[in-house]
């Protein structure tokens, strides 16, 4: 437990004041919050509020010029959609739990909010919600057993982590999209999914940015009877149908993580003589856990739209 949580309970006298409180229903802890603010909103001044404001890391403009950001998200949302993936606005909210239920993500980096809420800090996990909400209430129905659902958003993230590294900030924005369908044998969702995944990666980076060289590395990881077989048979169908591009088997990463299912892949840039990291991607079971199917199937990917920005401009 945080010491200032105990530092709390020592002082209220309540020693079992969190275990009342997390005990309550979603509505009567809603409703007790939204009094507590309440009255914390009543008694602060309009220079207080300022004070806050100046003290407060999350709450800043971005410090990037707006239009030429505008200009290139509508570049890339057409280039989702003639992609074959829907673009969709996310909402700037979230329920509860999104990142941290599903994915070994830990609540405290995210910014929760109230009435069920939290402050969307990954779109990809508000895809995920939304496809088995369509999916759930039979919104959308495939035709075919291979039939896919492909999202596609620029969004602004929000997360409380603490800063490290230069053009990093609290809130950014993020280009993403998923894939959404069902395991049909042989492997064929993961390798048509991260085809396409891989050749969006390319139309952005090297036909609308005009970058230098981009590389992918497909990086085993648990969650698959044999990632390296997966990686493999990936590989294999990324180099039949994509001939330029260099693509390279992580098959003992030094790192581990419980995030990603089987595979992960990363989008590696060349810019001046110069290699940067810039897109993330891989499979993830959250749909699976959603909806209660282990049939089900879900390709994720996400490139720093704003960290590009940067790149270009030579604000690293």
């Amino acid at each position: 437990m945080p010491s200032i949580i105990q530092k709390v309970l020592d002082r209220t006298g309540h020693p079992e004041l969190l275990r009342v409180l997390t005990d309550l229903s979603g509505s009567e802890l809603n409703s007790l919050l939204l009094e507590v603010f309440h009255k914390k909103t009543e008694t602060t001044s309009a220079p207080q509020l300022l004070r806050n404001y100046q003290r407060n890391r999350f709450v800043k403009p971005a410090d990037l010029p707006v239009l030429a950001l505008k200009k290139t998200e509508y570049d890339l949302l057409k280039i989702f959609n003639a992609s074959s993936f829907e673009p969709i606005e996310l909402s700037p909210v979230t329920a509860l739990g999104s990142c941290s239920v599903v994915a070994p993500a830990d609540q405290s980096k995210i910014l929760s909010a109230l009435r069920g809420t939290e402050v969307l800090a990954d779109g990809t996990n508000a895809m995920a919600l939304h496809i088995s909400d369509l999916k759930k209430r039979s919104y959308w129905v495939p035709k075919f057993p291979s039939d896919k659902i492909r999202l596609a958003t620029i969004q602004r993230h929000v997360r409380t982590q603490p800063i490290t590294g230069k053009g990093f900030t609290p809130h950014f924005k993020i280009g993403c999209f998923a894939t959404s369908g069902v395991d049909t044998g042989n492997l064929m969702f993961e390798k048509e999914s991260m085809l396409e995944h891989v050749q969006l990666m390319k139309r952005i980076f090297e036909e609308y940015y005009k970058v230098d060289r981009l590389s992918v590395r497909l990086v085993c990881r648990p969650g698959y009877p044999d990632s390296f077989e997966l990686a493999k048979a990936v590989e294999n169908y990324l180099s039949t149908h994509i001939s330029d591009i260099r693509l390279d088997i992580v098959d003992r990463p030094e790192h581990h993580t419980a995030y990603y299912r089987g595979l992960q892949y990363k989008v590696d840039i060349q810019w001046k003589d110069q290699t940067f990291e810039i897109g993330d991607g891989g499979f993830v079971d959250w749909t699976q856990q959603l909806l209660q199917n282990k049939k089900e199937r879900l390709l994720i990917s996400g490139f720093g739209f704003e960290f590009m920005h940067r790149i270009i401009d030579g604000l690293l």
